[in-house]
């Protein structure tokens, strides 16, 4: 597995922030389809408390708030300047409760406690101890409460992959759903391939840039090196009158089972 530099996926991230919408329009979708996911399972669209991990750009907090009424809202990122976006996207919405927890959340020493759902869209892949996040959200839940995420498979990004080896290790559907053991069961569980288009391999990497997603790799590209990713690029994946770039979308609904209510966690 190749090692995470949380502080460089933090700079990156927070460079992009404001553009990223605009440009990470397969997140956006992931976002809608993981909302749609998280109203279908809960027997109503009332909503008590509502912890959101990795909250980004907002469009997963104002999907959800589009689909349910959450009376407390918590939202967490390890790129601080992500609070003003989901303090925009709760106003809007006539939320009268929501609280940012800046940092990484596998690091945070309290979050909080007594939660309906815990949603995540597009980070659980940047964490390096899944099992341990699994455990540790199941102490924050109720008893029946959903912890619903979307992440990718390790078809994603692979065109890259080939080229630079370079990206995350990410896990099947299959671990997940073991890694999440006895303390949950599963409502639903999807995966999905988009092959998008671009106009050449300098459209990919731009994509790449203004979407933060290249957070593992700090060397710098040097002319020789970008000249020879564009000429292997366009060789291997050409597609129509450009190349192509291929995203693999995950998502995964998980109820907390009621034999798992004795799992304890460091609340606030």
């Amino acid at each position: 597995m190749q090692q995470l530099n949380k502080t460089l996926i933090r700079q990156r991230f927070g460079r992009q922030l404001h553009g990223y919408n605009r440009h990470a329009f397969i997140q956006k979708k992931m976002a809608g389809h993981l909302a749609d996911m998280v109203s279908a399972s809960l027997a109503s669209s009332e909503v008590g408390r509502l912890f959101e991990i990795g909250v980004g750009s907002a469009s997963l907090t104002d999907a959800l708030l589009h689909r349910l009424r959450i009376d407390r809202y918590y939202a967490n990122d390890l790129v601080p300047q992500c609070r003003q976006m989901v303090e925009t996207v709760t106003a809007l919405h006539g939320v009268d409760s929501a609280e940012f927890l800046d940092g990484d959340i596998e690091a945070l020493r309290e979050i909080p406690g007594d939660l309906d759902v815990i949603v995540s869209g597009a980070t659980v892949q940047w964490l390096e101890d899944l099992p341990g996040f699994f455990h540790r959200m199941a102490g924050a839940l109720k008893p029946g409460g959903v912890l619903a995420f979307s992440t990718f498979g390790h078809d994603n990004m692979q065109e890259i992959r080939a080229l630079e080896s370079v990206g995350l290790h990410y896990h099947t559907l299959a671990e997940m759903q073991a890694m999440a053991g006895e303390l949950y069961e599963v409502t639903g569980m999807e995966e999905e391939r988009h092959q998008l288009d671009f106009t050449g391999p300098e459209a990919v990497l731009r994509h790449i840039s203004r979407t933060g997603v290249n957070g593992l790799d700090g060397r710098a590209w040097t002319k020789s090196r970008h000249r020879a990713f564009i000429d292997r690029y366009r060789r291997a994946f050409s597609s129509g009158d450009g190349v192509r770039l291929t995203y693999h979308t995950m998502y995964c609904c998980f109820r907390k089972c009621p034999a798992s209510a004795g799992v304890e966690a460091t609340c606030c």
